[in-house]
């Protein structure tokens, strides 16, 4: 693998960090909202990161043409709200209960913590990827 292309994967895994903290803002934005265009109540979204098998880690050829890490897809979820007892919200049913979005503000902030981690480790990977380049100049001169 060439330096140019591992500044591809580690560019790869910080785009893929930042979707994903966007993606978990918009959860804790969202954590309280009720009423959407689509109707009903906020569904908490996750990314999911696309997998190879292992054994395409292993061939010679696959391991030259790394890629990167690449979001798959977002997934929605689709379990039901949490209802809630608040008879005075404009969006309570006859019995006076709110459908809110089943997101955890904790988790969701643990997820964060998590995707910042990774962030910080892939600047450390490309400033590492950095130093290297610049040493190999130094050599060639």
């Amino acid at each position: 693998m060439d330096f140019l292309t591992s500044f591809k994967v580690t560019a790869s895994g910080l785009a893929a960090q930042r979707m994903r903290m966007n993606i978990i803002s918009e959860n804790v934005a969202n954590a309280q909202t009720t009423r959407t265009p689509e109707g009903g109540p906020y569904k908490r979204r996750d990314p999911v990161f696309m997998s190879r098998p292992f054994q395409d880690y292993l061939t010679r050829e696959q391991s030259a043409t790394s890629t990167g890490v690449a979001i798959d897809r977002i997934h929605v979820d689709e379990r039901a709200p949490r209802m809630q007892y608040d008879p005075s919200h404009p969006d309570a049913n006859k019995d006076g209960y709110v459908a809110m979005p089943n997101i955890d503000v904790v988790t969701e902030m643990v997820n964060m913590m998590s995707a910042s981690r990774s962030y910080e480790a892939n600047v450390s990977v490309l400033n590492a990827n950095k130093q290297m380049a610049l040493k190999a100049l130094e050599i060639g001169r």
